[in-house]
């Protein structure tokens, strides 16, 4: 086992993350190994100017079949890109870098914004993230912690 082995971090196949950044405190995501770039459940996306640069405005909608604790939140295009999805569809994507804490640890990512509406999860944790230092245990779920039952409660719609 290398080094680089030993000061790695555990993550399940599910997990609870915070964006920090942007004032979402848990999103439940699927850590897929299977996607480069990680993926947001964003709506009403749209771009605009700022001092000559490119930005995106959007909504993020953490929890599951509920508007509760919405957050519009307004970022700098990082990138544009056409995204492949596991059933051959290709889709022209904004990116946008902000930080992801999963398993107690902040990191910087790249994330694609698009329409998760009838997934069961807002979010997708990419390669791109994991590479940097996460070990993926595909039996276990919830390695970084969960919130508490009242805030899980918000995810399904009741409060």
């Amino acid at each position: 086992m290398s080094d680089q082995d030993h000061s790695s971090t555990f993550t399940g196949w599910r997990e609870w993350v915070a964006l920090p950044e942007i004032g979402v405190s848990w999103v439940k995501v699927k850590i897929d190994t299977g996607a480069q770039t990680s993926a947001l459940h964003a709506t009403q996306v749209e771009e605009f100017t700022r001092d000559g640069a490119d930005w995106v405005r959007f909504t993020v909608h953490p929890w599951q079949d509920s508007e509760l604790d919405e957050v519009v939140v307004e970022r700098p295009v990082h990138d544009r890109r056409t995204v492949r999805s596991s059933s051959g569809h290709s889709q022209d994507r904004f990116v946008v870098q902000m930080d992801v804490t999963l398993c107690g640890r902040t990191i910087p990512a790249e994330v694609t914004l698009t329409s998760r509406e009838e997934m069961v999860f807002r979010m997708l944790i990419g390669r791109e993230v994991l590479r940097q230092g996460f070990v993926v245990d595909s039996a276990a779920s919830y390695l970084g912690g969960r919130p508490t039952a009242s805030v899980r409660r918000r995810n399904r719609g009741r409060s």
